[in-house]
C-alpha cells in the first residue's frame, strides 16, 4: 500500500443531461484508493450545498479530507462539459472557484512530506494562491507526479516549464507533448524523440504519453514500453486519462514490471471511457477479464 497525496481541483462536471463530481486530482485519488492505497486530497470547496456534497462523497470513498479546505469567499468548482458524437469532451471551466484559493497549511505540509508520492496537475496553477501553495509543497514532496492538463486560457509556458522541472514523472497526452515541445523549440517529429527531448530538458526520468484509443507510450529508466490500446465503445472520455494515470502509478510504485503496468493502465482507461462519468466502479476481476479478452 502506497501513501499518496493528490493536489488540485475538486468540482462538479455538468453534462447536458446530468452532473457528476470530478476534477482530475480527485478522479486520480478515487481510482488510487480503489486500488488499495492510502490517499489524501488537498483542495478547497465553497460554503454551499455542492461543496458539502463533494466532502461527503470524498469521505464515502475513504479518502482523507483533513486538508479539503472550505473557502468563505469562493463557490465550489463547476465545469460545463460538452460531448461530441464520438464521446470526446470539451470544457468550460468556471473561474474563479474555491480550488483557486488552496491555502498552505501546516497539515498540508505534513501529509505531503510523509507521502510516498505527490500528484498534481497544471490547471490548479492558473491562479496565484493555489499556484504558490503548490510551489511550496513541491519543495518538500518526495516523489512528484505531474499530470499535464492543458485547458486554454489557463496555462503559460513559464509555469509549465517550472512544473516539469520539479517533476519526477510527467504524464501528457499526445497533443500536449507536441504543443509543449514545439514551444520549447523541439525540431523533432516523433513521439519518442519528443519524449527524450522533454526528459533531457527537464531531467525527468519517467514520462508517459497517452494516445486515446491508440493506447500509450511509457518511457521508464531509459526504456520505451508500448500498449496499442483496447477496443471499446466510447460513452464519454471524461476521467479516462485520470484513471489511466492512477492505475499506472499504482503499479509502478509497487515495483510491477513496466509493461504489465502500462497494459493494466490502458485497460482501466478504456473501461472508464466505455462507462458514464469519470469514476465508475471497476472490480479487479473485470479488469483481468477485459485484458484477457
Amino acid at each position: 500500500m502506497s501513501n499518496i497525496v493528490c493536489f488540485g481541483e475538486v468540482l462538479w462536471d455538468v453534462f447536458p443531461s446530468h452532473k457528476k463530481i470530478g476534477g482530475a486530482p480527485l478522479n486520480v485519488a478515487i481510482r488510487l484508493q480503489s486500488l488499495d492505497n492510502k490517499v489524501s486530497i488537498i483542495s478547497s470547496v465553497g460554503v454551499d450545498e455542492k461543496g458539502d456534497e463533494i466532502i461527503n462523497f470524498v469521505k464515502k470513498n475513504n479518502i482523507n479530507v483533513d486538508d479539503l479546505q472550505v473557502s468563505k469567499d469562493l463557490k465550489t468548482g463547476k465545469v460545463k462539459v460538452m460531448l461530441n458524437d464520438k464521446g470526446s469532451a470539451s470544457y468550460n471551466i468556471m473561474f474563479p472557484r474555491a480550488w483557486d484559493n488552496i491555502q498552505l497549511t501546516e497539515n498540508a505540509k505534513k501529509i505531503t512530506a510523509s507521502a510516498d508520492a505527490f500528484v498534481f496537475g497544471s490547471l490548479v496553477a492558473r491562479d496565484e494562491t493555489s499556484r504558490n501553495t503548490l510551489y511550496e509543497l513541491l519543495k518538500i514532496a518526495k516523489y512528484k507526479i505531474f499530470d499535464v492538463n492543458l485547458r486554454e486560457p489557463y496555462y503559460t509556458t513559464e509555469v509549465l516549464n517550472h512544473l516539469m522541472q520539479e517533476a519526477d514523472f510527467i504524464k501528457f497526452n499526445d497533443d500536449e507533448i507536441f504543443e509543449i515541445s514545439k514551444t520549447l523549440n523541439s525540431k523533432k517529429h516523433s513521439l519518442e524523440h519528443n519524449i527524450k527531448f522533454i526528459a533531457k530538458l527537464t531531467n525527468t526520468k519517467s514520462i508517459c504519453v497517452t494516445k486515446g484509443r491508440h493506447g500509450a507510450i511509457l518511457y521508464y529508466n531509459d526504456i520505451f514500453y508500448y500498449n496499442s490500446g483496447y477496443q471499446i465503445e466510447v460513452k464519454d472520455t471524461v476521467g479516462a486519462g485520470d484513471s489511466f494515470l492512477a492505475s499506472l502509478i499504482n503499479k509502478l510504485l509497487k515495483d510491477i514490471e513496466p509493461q504489465k503496468a502500462i497494459d493494466f493502465a490502458c485497460a482501466v482507461g478504456a473501461i472508464v471511457a466505455g462507462s458514464e462519468g469519470a469514476n465508475p466502479e471497476i472490480k479487479k476481476e473485470d479488469i483481468d477479464k477485459f485484458i484477457a479478452s
